[in-house]
């Protein structure tokens, strides 16, 4: 069976599940899944876990991510996107305005979700609520912009870049942008170029040549480092004991911890403090990946089960 990592550029007029499908197909077998929904107009990368490698997942969509978006002022549409329909139009503000307004939008904000997407309101999709005719109460979440910039102007359309947290709406950002700015506007493209370490470039190149098109990288410890996670070197005797279900403090207390940043003292790891994880690799074998939680050890994941 395969295992592992494929990164993926999506096409732009077709949804990620339908990109999957693609993958399922040329590899035979249907244990493949995304780490990170891109609209059906977006186009861009596509992290894709293959096999046993799904188990990692959550380490995947819970990733920063950076976007090249073109908002078009004038006009907002229900979806916020162009395959919406017009509900509002306003005149298209400057270019000053625009960067004056865009400094509100940089660092921790809260963020009100489209009406059409795929979170949950009382038990239904938000999508489907809002194309039944309901109206979907969206809550504010909070995230993170890390970096937010204006490439390019011509209007009605404007080019930004966008490095955010994970959970990020650029949709709602294409909105609240063109408000702030007493004007209306909607996503009229986007650009998914970057997943924490991965970027849009490694679908074209820098790998390994492929048998197959869609045949996984194996996680290795580029990887785990692209991914942002720390990891010990274990022993074949101690990888047993973990992929066995032994107590994990004996075999990896005391271990230092290695990532692309160097060394990390064990008991001293990224921040936060008390809550972080590290792969286990054996040799170049990923074996598991282990949290630290209030001083103890438990598992993420094991590979090998």
């Amino acid at each position: 069976m395969y295992s592992g990592l494929i990164l993926l550029n999506k096409k732009a007029g077709i949804t990620s599940f339908e990109a999957l499908g693609e993958i399922k197909r040329a590899l035979g077998m249907g244990k493949v899944g995304h780490t990170g929904t891109l609209d059906k107009f977006a186009r861009g990368l596509l992290v894709v876990l293959v096999g046993r490698a799904l188990k990692l997942s959550r380490w995947f969509s819970h990733c920063d991510k950076q976007y090249s978006g073109r908002l078009r002022f004038g006009i907002q549409t229900d979806t916020l996107d162009p395959e919406g329909s017009a509900v509002g139009e306003a005149a298209v503000p400057t270019r000053e305005k625009v960067e004056q307004v865009l400094t509100q939008f940089t660092g921790t904000i809260m963020q009100e979700p489209p009406a059409y997407s795929a979170i949950h309101v009382n038990g239904r999709r938000a999508h489907e609520l809002a194309r039944s005719g309901e109206e979907p109460e969206m809550k504010k979440r909070q995230v993170n912009i890390y970096k937010l910039e204006l490439r390019c102007w011509e209007p009605p359309f404007a080019d930004i870049f966008v490095h955010c947290s994970s959970g990020t709406y650029i949709r709602s950002l294409a909105r609240d942008i063109a408000l702030a700015a007493e004007s209306r506007a909607h996503l009229y493209a986007l650009t998914r170029t970057q997943v924490a370490g991965f970027t849009l470039d490694m679908t074209e190149k820098d790998v390994p040549p492929l048998p197959t098109p869609h045949s996984p990288l194996p996680i290795d410890k580029t990887v785990i480092a692209a991914l942002g996670l720390p990891w010990f070197q274990i022993a074949p005797a101690e990888a047993e004991n973990i992929l066995h279900g032994k107590i994990l403090a004996p075999v990896l207390d005391g271990k230092p911890l290695l990532s692309q940043h160097g060394f990390l003292q064990s008991g001293a790891p990224p921040e936060p403090v008390t809550d972080f994880s590290a792969a286990v690799f054996s040799g170049e074998t990923l074996i598991a990946v282990v949290e630290k939680s209030g001083g103890g050890w438990k598992y993420g994941c094991v590979m090998g089960n």
